[in-house]
């Protein structure tokens, strides 16, 4: 088991007593009654944007199918609108809060971004970029490398490349970062 999935029964029981207490906080300020309504409202318009939600994901999912495009990018917004929805269809303020800003699209831009980088840490880079699409990559030249002790000494002559190509000396590897494609 994950070390983090035994926090989960602390968190759960945290959220409840932030939601107790923010019903009760409200209840006070603006009455029981409105109070109660405002949960119920704020319920009925997550249930009507999670099927909003729910079907422009899985538009953006067919599209980008159909297309041909990696369908990562619109799975990971899909998934961040619905978890918004969800939040929002949930009873509770402190809930519909974090549901409301999930759908803001600063905040949502982000969060997907982080979903996207978690997922892209936890499978391999192949399944990564049919997933999200090719990266590009930025390298840096660095040291050389000495030559492991009893091998072969290289060959004088070194691999040329266009301006501005990096040159990969066969076997040997590079070192770079991976650079987010610009968005078309």
């Amino acid at each position: 088991m994950r070390r983090g999935l035994r926090f989960v029964p602390l968190g759960m029981l945290l959220a409840v007593v932030l939601e107790v207490a923010a019903f009760v906080a409200v209840g006070r300020w603006v009455g029981f009654g409105w109070a109660v309504l405002l949960v119920f409202a704020v319920s009925l318009l997550g249930l009507v944007l999670l099927r909003r939600e729910g079907m422009r994901a899985w538009r953006g999912f067919r599209a980008a199918a159909e297309s041909g495009q990696p369908p990562g990018r619109q799975v990971t917004d899909g998934l961040v609108g619905l978890l918004g929805a969800v939040l929002l269809a949930a009873p509770g303020l402190v809930s519909a809060l974090v549901g409301v800003s999930l759908l803001v699209p600063p905040v949502r831009r982000l969060v997907r971004t982080g979903m996207q980088r978690s997922a892209e840490r936890r499978v391999s880079s192949m399944v990564a970029g049919d997933l999200f699409g090719p990266r590009r990559v930025r390298v840096y030249r660095g040291a050389p490398q000495p030559e492991p002790a009893g091998s072969a000494p290289r060959a004088e002559h070194q691999p040329t490349a266009p301006a501005g190509e990096p040159v990969v000396p066969p076997g040997g590897a590079i070192e770079g970062e991976i650079v987010e494609p610009r968005p078309r």
